[in-house]
């Protein structure tokens, strides 16, 4: 019997140190999370989106609080 082979490899985050949490989402806010992840060209994991947008978030509330507007 041949081994199989796989059709792609998936590419994954070096680990690094952090906390992990749990995080639970409703419905509606996981189906805007998985419509974002397929408008991204790489589609990542629910966990690396995540990280993505909050990453986002955080770099625009600092922006907006440098150019001394509330977000």
């Amino acid at each position: 019997m041949t081994a199989s082979i796989r059709a792609y490899t998936k590419v994954r985050r070096a680990p690094k140190p952090g906390s992990m949490i749990g995080v639970r989402l409703q419905d509606d806010a996981l189906a805007a999370l998985d419509a974002w992840i397929t408008r991204q060209p790489d589609a990542p994991s629910r966990p690396e989106a995540i990280r993505r947008l909050i990453e986002t978030g955080l770099r625009a509330e600092g922006e907006a609080r440098d150019a001394g507007r509330a977000v």
